[in-house]
């Protein structure tokens, strides 16, 4: 069982990213928890008296450290804990880069997030963008990240132990009665009380607009005018918020695998839902194709029936997976779930399926305990715990109870026969939250701000092609490129057009053309 809005990026094989979406994200107060998000810019640093307050802040000087391999260096900033009370405590925020290789002038840094919330800016730099980035891009740009507050190695959220995880991600996530109704809601009340006893200090002031006035902070502190930023999914809406906050000090932003801060966190299930179902009918086509296809050789809608069975009967009785835990509806959907982030994972899900489908549930197992972040000894990454931090304190809950969910359960199994009831149960994720959310969805248009690339794959299953649709229109300046294929986030799959589009407008500026599509 989870929030079904866990969106990754590109490079879910290299490092850890993604969009979990929970009560999903859009705009809160850039001055207090408590503000409109649309006094965010009034009430920004360029205020005097504001300014003033942040100083400190702003003029901190970082102590530089070797980490990781290479040539990586970490360093810990301070941001205020609450921006309504700069004087007040500070969080510890972890930052690591790594220097511009050359040749070629240096352009300034590029600020990278892989999205979540809850993914680690910092591992996906050191493991990814800061080596695997075009040579082109690292060589006029030091690569730069920072785990947003609540996140990985700043302040993290903190839950559940290991093994009370377990036993969240093993809880029935389609109840069949009022009784697994119950069960389900104690899991999520047991996990949001769990949060409030490890992290109450930090729960109220981990929302995105925070994490954007803290990247304004870092780029103050490395020096650099303007914000070049590069983020995936939920790092999407993180670099929308910032050039809605900042538009003035907003660089070269690229939004890949866009989210629609317009959105209410229903309407953003429900819709996630549909691209979660177009990804799967892509997966199912290509399946019955195979020699291999667990799922027949007849026809998607067979294939697709044929899941559903599956499920189902996982739901009934659960499959061995050869050590303590075993395989359940909840665990089997997430794994397959994990799977359709990327076509490159298509394969392994094939035989995970069918080992499933024999009676070894290892397999999918093993695909539901990555999308987690569960290590082989039973840990569990922060991710999660962060995840539901933000998304819960970013929008309202999607609804106020059990019944809720059941009036819309038509709605959600249109959108998606396959995955429509638990993404619709797992929109009860945010009801019993401790906190109040303090965002609400809104247009976000930055206007003033420089040119902004809008990234869209058309079938991505996370973060729908019509949302980037959406975002580009809304931002002033925005523009969209388009990637036509599967998969989460489009930099860095294998498009040289979607790759020398990107490339070149982080390079000299200049945003492709409007309309342009790749494949």
């Amino acid at each position: 069982m989870d929030s079904r809005r866990l969106l990754r990026t590109s490079a879910i094989a290299a490092a850890t990213a993604g969009l979990l979406i929970s009560g999903c994200s859009s705009g809160t107060s850039s001055t207090s928890a408590t503000a409109s998000p649309h006094a965010a810019t009034k009430a920004g640093p360029a205020d005097a008296s504001t300014a003033q307050r942040l100083a400190p802040y702003y003029t901190q000087k970082l102590s530089w450290r070797a980490c990781g391999v290479g040539k990586f260096e970490c360093a810990t900033m301070k941001a205020p804990l609450d921006y309504a009370k700069p004087a007040g405590p500070s969080v510890n925020l972890a930052v690591a880069r790594v220097k511009a290789t050359g040749p070629g002038k240096r352009i300034g840094s590029l600020m990278v997030n892989p999205g979540g919330p809850g993914g680690s800016a910092v591992g996906y730099l050191q493991s990814y963008a800061g080596i695997g980035y075009p040579a082109p891009v690292r060589a006029r740009y030091d690569m730069v990240a920072v785990d947003p507050r609540g996140v990985a190695r700043s302040e993290p959220v903190e839950c559940l132990t290991g093994k009370e995880m377990d036993a969240y991600t093993e809880v029935d996530q389609t109840p069949d009665d009022p009784a697994e109704q119950a069960a389900l809601a104690k899991a999520f009340k047991d996990f949001a009380n769990g949060c409030e006893a490890k992290s109450g200090k930090v729960l109220p002031h981990v929302s995105t607009v925070e994490a954007a006035r803290d990247m304004d902070i870092l780029r103050a502190v490395l020096g650099d005018q303007k914000l070049y930023y590069l983020g995936a999914s939920y790092g999407t809406f993180l670099g929308a918020t910032y050039a809605e906050l900042f538009p003035s000090r907003t660089g070269r932003l690229v939004l890949d695998g866009a989210m629609d801060p317009s959105l209410s966190s229903l309407d953003m299930n429900r819709e996630q839902t549909a691209g979660f179902e177009t990804a799967f009918q892509s997966f199912a086509a290509d399946c019955i194709k195979q020699k291999d296809c667990p799922l027949g050789a007849d026809s998607v809608e067979d294939a697709s029936d044929r899941l559903r069975k599956f499920f189902k009967a996982t739901d009934a009785k659960p499959i061995a997976t050869g050590q303590s835990r075993q395989l359940g509806e909840s665990l089997a959907t997430t794994g397959v779930i994990a799977a359709m982030y990327d076509q490159a994972a298509w394969p392994e899900l094939r035989t995970a399926l069918t080992r499933a489908m024999n009676g070894d549930g290892a397999g999918l197992l093993a695909l539901a305990d990555s999308y987690y972040e569960r290590d082989t000894s039973g840990k569990y990454a922060n991710l999660m715990f962060a995840n539901a931090a933000v998304n819960c304190l970013d929008l309202p809950p999607s609804f106020a109870g059990p019944a809720d969910v059941a009036a819309t359960l038509p709605a959600f199994e249109k959108a998606s026969p396959v995955f429509g009831d638990g993404f619709a149960w797992s929109g009860l994720n945010c009801t019993y939250w401790p906190v109040k959310a303090t965002g609400t969805p809104h247009r976000i248009e930055a206007k003033g701000a420089a040119p902004i690339l809008v990234v869209g794959t058309t079938r991505d299953p996370a973060t729908p092609y019509k949302w980037a649709e959406s975002l580009a229109a809304q931002l002033s300046s925005g523009t969209l490129l388009t990637y036509e294929g599967d998969g989460h986030t489009a930099y860095g799959r294998g498009s040289d057009c979607i790759d020398t589009a990107i490339n070149t407008y982080l390079l000299d500026g200049t945003p492709p053309a409007k309309g342009k599509r790749c494949s």
